[in-house]
C-alpha cells in the first residue's frame, strides 16, 4: 500500500474542547505519523501522514472531531512525505 502525507486546517470551536488531545488518540489508533498544534487564530493544524485508507479515515474523522467541538471548516492539502515517526501533540 501506499503512504501519503496530508496537511489539514480545522476552523471552528476545534480549540478548548479537547480536539487535540482526541487527534492525537485517532492517529495512534491509525498508526499514523505526524503531529497536531493550535494556531493563534482558533483553528487546529494537523500533518500526517501514513497508508492512504488510514490517512483519509483520520481525515473524515477531524470533519467531526471529539463531541464538544463544533468544526465548521476542514481544509485538506497533499504534501511531499516528510519521514515522521510516531505522533506527538505540539504545544
Amino acid at each position: 500500500m501506499a503512504r501519503v502525507c496530508w496537511h489539514a486546517l480545522v476552523r471552528g470551536r476545534v480549540q478548548g474542547v479537547a480536539y487535540r488531545q482526541h487527534t492525537d488518540e485517532q492517529a495512534q489508533r491509525l498508526d499514523l505519523d505526524g503531529w497536531v498544534r493550535n494556531l493563534e487564530d482558533g483553528r487546529v493544524e494537523v500533518l500526517f501522514e501514513g497508508e492512504t485508507e488510514a490517512v483519509q479515515e483520520l481525515a473524515t474523522w477531524l470533519e467531526q472531531g471529539p463531541a464538544a467541538a463544533e468544526v465548521a471548516e476542514v481544509s485538506l492539502s497533499e504534501m511531499p512525505l516528510q519521514g515522521m515517526v510516531g505522533f506527538i501533540v505540539r504545544r
